[in-house]
C-alpha cells in the first residue's frame, strides 16, 4: 500500500477517494471470499445448515469463537484451519 508520507502534500480529492474505493473493494471483496469459503466448509465437514454455516463463519471471521460443536475429525480440521486464517488474514491486514 503506497500512500503519502507525513511530510508529502496530501493527495487532491478525486485520487483519494479513487484510492478509498480500491481499498474498500479489495476489503469486500476479502470478506465476501472469507464468508463463503467458511460456509462452504462448514456445511460440507460439519454438516450444518447454511444459515448455521453463516452464522459459524461471520463469528469465527470476527473472533467472537465457534457456535456449534464440530464432531467429525475432518470438521474439526477445517474449523482450526479456518481459524487459523481468520486470525492471520484480518487481525494482521486491517490492523
Amino acid at each position: 500500500m503506497k500512500l503519502e508520507h507525513r511530510k508529502q502534500k496530501v493527495v487532491p480529492l478525486q485520487h483519494f477517494l479513487y484510492r478509498l474505493g480500491v481499498y474498500g473493494l479489495f476489503a469486500m471483496g476479502l470478506i465476501l471470499f472469507s464468508v463463503m469459503v467458511g460456509m462452504a466448509g462448514y456445511h460440507h465437514f460439519g454438516n450444518i445448515s447454511w444459515l448455521d454455516s453463516f452464522y459459524m463463519a461471520c463469528m469465527i471471521l470476527t473472533g467472537m469463537g465457534p457456535v456449534v460443536e464440530m464432531t467429525t475429525s475432518s470438521a474439526k480440521i477445517f474449523s482450526s484451519l479456518f481459524a487459523l486464517y481468520s486470525g492471520v488474514t484480518f487481525r494482521n491486514i486491517f490492523r
